[in-house]
């Protein structure tokens, strides 16, 4: 992954922040939407892809596009770096590539002493009972 590559691929939008905020909500576009088109990209290899498209599936749009929003600060510019550093962190994460389990047996031992504590316990609540007498 070239991240300068796939960094020039995301367009920008500024589009102006809903909910309160007065003066500032009104007339300034600092609401930044982020939008990144998986399958026309050229900094991503096909194995990059297919693992970002089956990580991230429930974020993808049908067009496989990532949308991310950010309206957090006042700032458009800030609000623009908080939104790429977004958009990197999903990717990497969605890059990471999980270990193959192995399976293992339970060890023997293990076995033993999982035995052996059952006995010791199931002869500390025998011990607490009642003798019976009619047997005797």
């Amino acid at each position: 992954m070239e991240i300068n590559r796939l960094l020039a691929e995301l367009q920008y939008k500024a589009i102006r922040s809903s909910g309160a905020g007065g003066q500032n909500v009104n007339k300034v576009s600092s609401k930044v939407v982020l939008t990144f088109d998986l399958n026309a990209s050229v900094a991503l290899s096909e194995f990059e892809k297919e693992l970002i498209f089956k990580n991230l599936l429930a974020r993808l749009t049908t067009d496989n596009v990532l949308i991310l929003n950010c309206d957090e600060d006042r700032s458009q510019l800030k609000n623009k770096a908080i939104v790429t550093k977004r958009f990197m962190d999903i990717i990497k994460r969605a890059l990471v590539v999980p270990k193959i389990r192995k399976a293992t047996k339970v060890p023997k031992s293990m076995i033993r002493k999982r035995l052996k504590d059952k006995k010791n316990l199931s002869d500390t609540k025998n011990s607490r009972k009642k003798p019976d007498l009619d047997n005797c």
